[in-house]
């Protein structure tokens, strides 16, 4: 029996049943004690590490160095590292500290001995969880320090380069993807996936290139370069696009997908002629963050009930509304996840296919070629579809086209461009529908905009007061009583802050939420829209409902630590109102001064610690 197994047992954290089992999956397979542990959810990766670092007698690391220097990285190459679960963490005159997941594994030992002696280094092991092991390995890749290598070896081959030969230049015998400007738009990308981000941005400016990169819905700059290399970043990226490479006087899309680590991830680029040349935009279509469960997205409460009850009618048209980035697409991707089987046939058209989808047919229309939104439903119908997914309702022709079809006994899905879910069926009137198509046609209309997801490992729990507290009791006041009782609001209040770790790159926030609001067909409804439409009667129907507004399922989100008060106001057009400053400054003062305070007591008495930064401290070295 391992030595995990065995403590686990003496600790009655397992059960002998367990252990058994354990032991004879690890027979059949090479996967590690710990790994089966964590998978089958016995004990979580944090506790799990704290007492192997207990058996082992080994210091364990929680959080990363705050600098790793390049030449300590050196001392382990990045493949070593990655087969061995081995990083250096730092450096004391001579000795380096490494860090290992399996410091028990006789291999990873004998590996680094052999290092030790190869280079001559005397060295110290500390126990580190696999977690902090993946975001440590990122740090081979800096983003700076690739191009700059690759920026070098470019300047290389211009000195050996002759006359007026282009900047991408491949030696004699060498890969195209070893071409420093393939290897530049490669760390580029990678770096973009590795961060997060959703877009990457290439802009030229009078100085320099830009690359910017946007995260949870924000733009950040990345990286400047060189403004010399900018036709041949272009070019590479329009050769993976399929774009035409000489043509830079109109816009011009295309797509590619790499393969990163077993999975394929697409890229769609657009391309367009700037005053200083072209900028170049990418959307990264990574099927593991644009592919959601409804829970995922943060649909929860009576909004879930609603769109569940609302795919599961055999016809009708279900409408998802927002403006641009707000998440529409992501959402009707979850819906055709939901429905999705073998015993219907879904049709979707999309300009463009971001998300392919294994069992649906999934189309893109083409306007150049006569190919639109309008001809291709036409097509549809003669497919014999179930469900048809419609990418956007732009214009009338698609919106009557669109109508007729859910009133022909097929489920439509479509997204409309609308402030909120009041609004889909005056819309609906502006392009042409006739009033009485609609409520036997509509099913329900969802409204939503995205806001950034607190960090679950470091956000913080603090007391509401002031303005916020008196906006969150007001927007509480006015939920349906049905919410009320689902989540009484207690005394004192209590909101989350970002504080920012390691895991979230220190900024307090991992990915995004969304919050939305529904309004279902009823027969109320109905009968307004046939007799006496307006938005005030609209409104009364949406709280006779009991609908919930954007804002107050944001607040409802705020208060269960989902996100913060000022991106729920920041996203529903509402700027923060500081009136009592004088009262804010004194809490972020007292904020401040328990900061402090848990710093100056938080020592350990064990043999582990927090921190690699305080197990050197503590031990001296």
């Amino acid at each position: 029996m391992t030595f995990l197994i065995d403590q686990l047992l003496k600790k009655n954290i397992i059960s002998q049943e367990q252990a058994t089992a354990l032991e004879a999956d690890l027979r059949k397979s090479n996967a590690k004690p710990e790994e089966l542990i964590m998978e089958r959810g016995l004990l979580e990766e944090e506790k799990l590490f704290d007492l192997k670092s207990e058996f082992l007698k080994i210091p364990l690391v929680k959080t990363l160095p705050e600098d790793i220097k390049l030449e300590i990285l050196e001392t382990i190459p990045e493949e070593t590292a990655k087969f061995y679960h081995a990083i250096p963490l730092g450096k004391r005159k001579s000795e380096i500290f490494i860090g290992m997941v399996y410091p028990d594994d006789l291999r990873a030992q004998e590996a680094i001995k052999f290092l030790s002696r190869k280079t001559n280094f005397p060295y110290q092991i500390f126990l580190i969880t696999p977690t902090v092991f993946s975001l440590l390995l990122k740090k081979y890749r800096d983003l700076k320090k690739e191009v700059g290598v690759a920026l070098d070896e470019l300047k290389e081959e211009q000195k050996i380069e002759s006359g007026d030969k282009k900047i991408e230049v491949v030696g004699s015998g060498a890969k195209i993807e070893d071409a420093p400007i393939a290897k530049i738009v490669n760390v580029i990308l990678r770096n973009a996936i590795d961060g997060g981000a959703s877009d990457i941005h290439i802009e030229p400016g009078r100085e320099n290139l830009r690359v910017r990169f946007r995260v949870m819905g924000e733009l950040y700059s990345s990286i400047f370069l060189p403004l010399n290399i900018h036709q041949a970043i272009v070019a590479r990226i329009k050769i993976l696009s399929n774009m035409k490479i000489d043509e830079n006087r109109v816009p011009q899309d295309g797509r590619f997908s790499i393969k990163l680590e077993h999975k394929s991830i697409d890229f769609r680029v657009s391309t367009l002629p700037t005053a200083l040349g072209e900028k170049v935009v990418m959307r990264i279509l990574d099927p593991d963050v644009g592919l959601k469960t409804f829970e995922d997205l943060g649909l929860e409460g009576r909004n879930l009930e609603l769109m569940r009850k609302a795919i599961d009618q055999p016809f009708g048209l279900i409408l998802v509304t927002g403006p641009t980035g707000s998440g529409k697409s992501t959402t009707l991707y979850a819906v055709l996840q939901a429905i999705n089987n073998d015993k219907i046939n879904i049709i979707s058209l999309e300009d463009p296919v971001e998300y392919f989808i294994e069992g649906v047919n999934q189309s893109q229309v083409r306007p150049e070629i006569g190919f639109d939104f309008g001809s291709g439903l036409r097509s549809i119908l003669r497919q014999d579809p179930d469900v048809i997914m419609v990418g956007e309702i732009r214009d009338e022709e698609t919106a009557l086209l669109t109508i007729h079809s859910s009133l022909t006994g097929h489920l439509v899905l479509s997204t409309l461009h609308t402030n909120d879910a009041l609004g889909v069926i005056s819309r609906l009137i502006d392009l042409k529908v006739q009033n009485y198509l609609i409520p036997s046609t509509l099913v329900l209309a969802l409204s939503q905009r995205l806001v950034r997801r607190l960090c679950p490992d470091c956000k913080k729990k603090v007391e509401a007061v002031g303005r916020i507290k008196e906006k969150i009791i007001s927007e509480y006041d006015s939920l349906p009583d049905a919410e009320k009782k689902k989540f009484p609001l207690l005394d004192p209040i209590y909101i989350w802050e970002p504080v920012g770790c390691p895991k979230c790159n220190r900024q307090g926030f991992s990915g995004r939420v969304g919050i939305f609001e529904t309004l279902e067909m009823t027969p109320e409804l109905a009968d307004l829209v046939l007799k006496d439409l307006s938005e005030t009667k609209m409104a009364q129907e949406g709280k006779r409902q009991g609908m919930t507004s954007m804002r107050q399922d944001g607040i409802l989100k705020v208060l269960r630590g989902s996100t913060t008060f000022e991106e729920v106001l920041k996203a529903t057009e509402e700027e923060v109102e500081d009136v009592d400053k004088k009262k804010n400054k004194e809490i972020d003062k007292e904020r401040e001064r328990s900061r402090e305070k848990e710093k100056k007591e938080k020592t350990s008495s064990q043999i582990k610690a927090d921190s690699f930064d305080s197990i050197i401290k503590k031990y001296g070295i």
